[in-house]
Order: C-alpha cells, then sequence, then structure tokens
C-alpha cells in the first residue's frame, strides 16, 4: 500500500527553472523577515541543468539581479556589444552588409550578455540558500499528479485553497531520457547530470523514499513547470497563438572556423540554404542557431529525435559556406519547433497561478525566453509577499496579469515577425515579392532592440501605476515634474553623491529588493530658506500619525521597512549638511543611506540626475518607485493626499499600525541646528551631554574659531 501524508505551506511553486527560481528567490526576502512563512519548490529533474537551455540575460534583467544581490552573474557572463548582418550578394556568397552596437547604447548600464542556464540556477540557489537561511531549498525529485482548487474559500486570507499531490521518484524516473548520444542535449529540455557534480547525485530529500505520495494544502501555486505546464493543463487555462512549420537547430560548440565574426553576435542569411545566428558565449563557447531545411508535419507533429549534432552542424556549414566550420568541444544541442503561443488567463481565483513558458511560448532568438520568465516572477514576487505578510489587500494580485499578459502578447506579435524575417529566404530584389527584405529585417532589429531590452516595458494603469487617474488609478500623476520619467516605466538608474561622505554611486542600487517602496524626495534647493521650509513641512507628515506610513506600517516594524523615504538634493555637499534635513522622517538617526546629493564628485564628475529626470533642480519633485523598481506615481512635494490616496487603494492596515513618532526618537532641535550653522561660520559651541537622552546639548557659548 502506497503511503501518503499531509502537509501545509503558504507557497507551492512547481518548477526550478528561471521563473520558479526567481519566485523563491522573491519570497525568500519576506521569509527572511517573517519565519513564519513557508515557502516550497519542487522539481521532477533529480538536479539542477549544467549545459545549455537558454542562455541570454537583458539590460533588464541584470538590473533587477543586481537589486537581488546577485551582480556576480554579469561578471560571469559574456558581454554582447555588437551585431553583424551577413546577407548573400549577386552571386549568392555571404558577405558582412552590416555592423551596430548589440544594446542601444545609453539604454541601461549594462550590456546583453551570455551565461549558460545551469551558471544563472547555480547562482539562485546558493542566493535563496543565503537570504532565506535555509528555509528555502529546491526539493527533488518531485512529480505533481494532481491540483484542485476551492474557489469558494479564495477571500479568505487564512484558507489553504489548493490541494496538490506530489510523488516522490525512484532515480530511474528522475534521470532525463538521452537517446543515446553522448552530448547533453535538450531534445525533452532537460540534460544528463555528471558524476564530477557533487549536487548532480540522486537523492531523495530526508525522511522520503520513491512512491510516497504527499497531499500539499497551499495558500498559493505558481506553475513554472515550463511551455508544456502540467499546472496550466491541470487548472483547464488554454494557450492562444499559432505554430509555424520551422525547425531549428542549437548547438554549443568551441568552434574552429575561419568565419571573422565568430566571436560576435551575427545573423546570417543564404541564398538558398537557410539561417544561421551566433551568440559568443563564456568559456570560448559559441552557440550556433540553425535553420533547418525539415519542416513541421501538420498539426505540429516533429520527431526530435532525428536531429543529431552532426546533422545540425551539417546544416550550419551549408548556410555558412565558403567558411569552414568545424569544432573542437561541443557540450550541448537541441532542436526545436517555432510557435507563438499565449495563455488567455494567468490564474484561478488569483490563488493559482502560472509563469514563463508556461504561459507564453515563442522562438529563442530574441533573447527573451528566460528574461520574460523570470520577469513574470519579480512582477509576482513582491506582489504575493506583501499580501502574504498582511501588508496589502488580496485585490494588488489581479495586477500581475493585467501587467503581464500584455506584454507576453506583444512579445508574441514581435516574434512573431521577426521569426519569419529571419526564417525567410532574402528577396533576390527589389521585385521579389516571395523573399524577405533584408532592410526590413535590419528596421525590425532595430526598431524593436529597446523592446527586447526589458526596458521599454511601460505598465497600464491601474490601482498601482498612477498615470491619469482613470482606468483603476485612485490618484493622477503630474508628468510635467518630471519631464524625463514614465510612469508605469521602471526608473532608469542615474548617478548621484551619498552625502555623508560624497561616493558617487547609482541610485538604482538603492533599489535593493526587500518588499519596500521607495518615495524619492527630490528635494531640489535645499539650501533656500523657503523651499526647506516645504521640505520640513513635508518630514512632519510623513511622522504624523496621519500619514500613511504611520497607518500601513506594523508597530513591530521599522519605520523604513515598507516605505523607505531618500533624499536627494541639488546642492553642493558644501551648501548644505546632511543633518539640516529633518530628522528623523528624511535623517533617521546615524542613518547615512537616506540623504543624496546630485553634484560633483571627486572621481566620477557630476551625475546631473535632476537634468536626466528632467526635474526642476529648484522646486523638486516625489517620485514614487514600486519595489519591483517600477515608477508609481510622480507628484509635487505638497501633494501629500495624492500618496495617501494611492496607498489607501491597495495598501492593508495591519492590526495594531506604527502610529506618529515616538517622542524617545531622536531628533534635531531648531535650536541646534541654528548652533551648527554658527559654529560652520567660526563659533565652536561647548557640547554638554544631555544625561536624560544621551545626545549632546549645545549651549550658545562662542569662541574663537583659533581655539
Amino acid at each position: 500500500m502506497t503511503k501518503e501524508i499531509e502537509t501545509y505551506c503558504d507557497v507551492l511553486i512547481i518548477g526550478a527553472g528561471p521563473a520558479g527560481l526567481m519566485a523563491a528567490r522573491t519570497l525568500s526576502e519576506f521569509v527572511r523577515q517573517d519565519p513564519s512563512l513557508k515557502v516550497r519548490i519542487v522539481d521532477k529533474r533529480s538536479t539542477k541543468i549544467f549545459t545549455g537551455q537558454a542562455d541570454g540575460l537583458q539590460p533588464r534583467t541584470l538590473e533587477c539581479l543586481k537589486n537581488l544581490g546577485m551582480p556576480q552573474i554579469y561578471e560571469a557572463a559574456n558581454d554582447m556589444t555588437t551585431i553583424n548582418l551577413y546577407n548573400p550578394d549577386d552571386s549568392g556568397m555571404i558577405r558582412r552588409t552590416d555592423r551596430f552596437p548589440d544594446t542601444v547604447p545609453g539604454v541601461s548600464r549594462y550590456n546583453q550578455c551570455v551565461l549558460h542556464q545551469g551558471l544563472i540556477e547555480r547562482h539562485f540557489l546558493d542566493s535563496i540558500h543565503e537570504v532565506s537561511e535555509g528555509r528555502v531549498a529546491v526539493e527533488r525529485p518531485l512529480l505533481p499528479e494532481s491540483i484542485e482548487v476551492d474557489e469558494s474559500k479564495a477571500d479568505d486570507p487564512d484558507a489553504y485553497p489548493i490541494t496538490v499531490t506530489l510523488r516522490y521518484l525512484a532515480e530511474d524516473e528522475a534521470d532525463p531520457v538521452q537517446f543515446g548520444h553522448k552530448v547533453s542535449n535538450g531534445l525533452f529540455r532537460t540534460t544528463l547530470t555528471t558524476a564530477e557534480e557533487d549536487d548532480a547525485e540522486y537523492r531523495l530529500p530526508e525522511g522520503k523514499e520513491a512512491g510516497l505520495r504527499e497531499k500539499v494544502h497551499a495558500k498559493y501555486v505558481i506553475g513554472c513547470d515550463g511551455g508544456r505546464s502540467w499546472v496550466r493543463r491541470s487548472l483547464g487555462l488554454n494557450m492562444v497563438g499559432e505554430q509555424t512549420d520551422y525547425i531549428w537547430g542549437v548547438v554549443d560548440i568551441v568552434p574552429e572556423t575561419d568565419f571573422p565574426d565568430v566571436r560576435a553576435r551575427c545573423a546570417i542569411h543564404s541564398a538558398e540554404s537557410g539561417s544561421v545566428m551566433i551568440i559568443p558565449r563564456e568559456d570560448k563557447l559559441v552557440r550556433f542557431y540553425i535553420q533547418m531545411q525539415e519542416r513541421a508535419e501538420q498539426g505540429g507533429r516533429v520527431d526530435r529525435s532525428q536531429f543529431t549534432p552532426e546533422k545540425i552542424v551539417d546544416s550550419a556549414r551549408k548556410i555558412m559556406a565558403p567558411y569552414y566550420l568545424n569544432y573542437s568541444r561541443m557540450d550541448w544541442f537541441t532542436a526545436y519547433h517555432i510557435g507563438q503561443r499565449v495563455a488567455d488567463k494567468y490564474s484561478v481565483a488569483e490563488r493559482a497561478f502560472i509563469a514563463g513558458d508556461a504561459c507564453h511560448t515563442h522562438s529563442p532568438k530574441a533573447g527573451q525566453g528566460m528574461n520574460a520568465s523570470m520577469m513574470d516572477t519579480w512582477n509576482l514576487g513582491w506582489k504575493l509577499g506583501m499580501v502574504l505578510t498582511r501588508r496589502a489587500q488580496r485585490s494588488l494580485l489581479k495586477t500581475y496579469e493585467s501587467e503581464r499578459q500584455p506584454f507576453a502578447q506583444a512579445l508574441i506579435d514581435f516574434d512573431h515577425k521577426f521569426s519569419r524575417l529571419f526564417s525567410g529566404k532574402p528577396a533576390k530584389d527589389v521585385l521579389d515579392g516571395s523573399g524577405v527584405s533584408m532592410d526590413a529585417f535590419k528596421e525590425a532589429f532595430m526598431k524593436n532592440a529597446l523592446f527586447t531590452s526589458g526596458t521599454a516595458v511601460d505598465y497600464d494603469e491601474s490601482a498601482i501605476v498612477a498615470k491619469t487617474g482613470k482606468n483603476g488609478s485612485a490618484v493622477a500623476s503630474k508628468p510635467a515634474l518630471a519631464r524625463n520619467i514614465t510612469v508605469g516605466t521602471r526608473l532608469k538608474s542615474e548617478q548621484v553623491c551619498r552625502h555623508s561622505e560624497g561616493l558617487a554611486m547609482h541610485l538604482g542600487d538603492l533599489l535593493y529588493m526587500n518588499g519596500a517602496y521607495r518615495v524619492l524626495l527630490f528635494a531640489g534647493n535645499a539650501a533656500a530658506p523657503a523651499q526647506m521650509d516645504r521640505i520640513e513641512r513635508f518630514a512632519a507628515y510623513l511622522d504624523s500619525p496621519e500619514s500613511f506610513v504611520s497607518r500601513f506600517t506594523p508597530a513591530d516594524c521599522k519605520r523604513d521597512a515598507l516605505f523607505e523615504v531618500l533624499t536627494i538634493h541639488s546642492n553642493s555637499r558644501d551648501e548644505i549638511d546632511m543633518q539640516d534635513f529633518p530628522a528623523p522622517a528624511l535623517y533617521p538617526p546615524f542613518d547615512y543611506d537616506k540623504i543624496f546629493a546630485d553634484c560633483e564628485t571627486y572621481h566620477r564628475g557630476h551625475g546631473h540626475a535632476y537634468e536626466a529626470y528632467g526635474i526642476d533642480a529648484e522646486r523638486g519633485a516625489v517620485v514614487v518607485v514600486r519595489p519591483d523598481g517600477y515608477v508609481a506615481l510622480v507628484c509635487d512635494i505638497e501633494d501629500t493626499a495624492d500618496l495617501e490616496a494611492y496607498f489607501s487603494a491597495f495598501m492593508a492596515v495591519p492590526a495594531k499600525p506604527l502610529g506618529a513618532q515616538a517622542e524617545k526618537d531622536w531628533t534635531f532641535t531648531a535650536k541646534a541646528k541654528a548652533e551648527r550653522r554658527k559654529r560652520a561660520l567660526g563659533h565652536v559651541p561647548v557640547a554638554k551631554v544631555d544625561a536624560k537622552s544621551g545626545f549632546a546639548h549645545v549651549e550658545n557659548i562662542a569662541v574663537a574659531a583659533a581655539v
């Protein structure tokens, strides 16, 4: 008789690819803050992958990885700088016809880069373990067998409306099929493991045995189990779109070739033999995407096992002739069938979600598969974390589908056009209506570079994206206050100067993913008395019992746990001291990471952040940034009612709010400020330590500066 156990968890993530690992990493931050949260991630594979699979990382993804504390992924990757286009000349020979930047210059601090998925997964696993303090880990190999959602309990925050049955697999069930090939392959989106890798060994979780069934009661489930998603099919969610008849092969090799641009990204169109895309990889590897001459049968049936490494490379040789192509090492290969489809729904009752390839599939040549997948759960993770910790209302979860599905549809539309341009035969001349215009191909490549970078995502108006005050938003932004910031897009990082010691740093690096909103106070010319009066009134509001900070922050949290206020003024560090800003709202006790200047630095010059953002350097503005780095609201310093209306639309009032700032907290008095300014003008006050408060009390005694 098969044994069965019963367990409970807050979130069950099914699938430990990039989407699942991003979900686990984002939620780990909330587990760190609230160790009572139970987050599990399971996968049917016996191990992570070690070779092949997705490899491209776009600039926006790299920005997010930096905010998760994983910059080492970019450091280990191969940076791509150039795209070369090769097309047939009048004689049919391929020649380089164009060369341009791979990433739109200035769009981000990062360029597109490549690193194989196995290393990316390794960094995620390490980060998840570190941040969750070992509470979250991938459990392998477990196969989901059934899922039920009780929608009648969906709105009960204490309910566990989802039941999933998992089965622990035996070793022979967890191992992938290789068709006898010695080279690791992705014909079934998996690879063989290696005995040399310590974590490649088949092992069940401690105390579990093969065949054991576990009935898991979960509050939420996230299906990150790929294009053939079991979760999606079991929930009755449908994919809408079409399959082409194009088949492409992929190999990761160390090439031996006289092709001149093998270490640069290339798009090659041959006259009759198809197309190749070249992607330079790390460790001397190069990835070749190779169009196969075979076509899929009607109905999309493809026998992928017929595509051997030798057959795929031979196709590349024909396309790249007369250039020589061989290889000294092959790490991985696969074959895939191009299709463009997107799910009609992303969730059932905002309890069971799908993400990544489970809800959108497309060709990999635009470099969006892994990126779009991780950005799905980057978007969902912080929202789910806030709901689970009772910081936000459940209505927040509706914005996952409303934000990510339109992006997926735009991606599918782009890929539909781009893959056909890539796979079609080049037009022989301007009169050849059946062929692909190479000018049209280049135009599509360049036009969509911003889109594929991930930096052009613009989320529609909703409760958490305040644009016009309509379409679900409780308030309208004032875009004229920050002319170069678009509400609904990610905040582009600009250089600022940390006031305390004059260190030049990027504003984007301050947006660490910890579930907190950032309220960026662009304080303008704070040295002007009238402007400082505005700043002090804003600070007084933040400290008042009526402010969103006081009302929505739980009493057991720090005051900046949910809403971190960062001040960026436009003065030099000589014109004003950081202690001149109102405390504790803007300058908490001994916290040197809250006040910044847009000014000249000794080693990196002037960042000109105000100019870059289009903000008036005298009057300033307030910019609200979501936990995922997207701009939520732009308003004036006096628009505290707009801030209240924005956050009241989706935040949850805790049972015991933090309330107004307690009297015992540190503050600067007006007298202390005046004495400090007097000291700067040549007076040295005598300081006595107040026995009650422990802080220096300044007496109005002036002595010669020389003393």
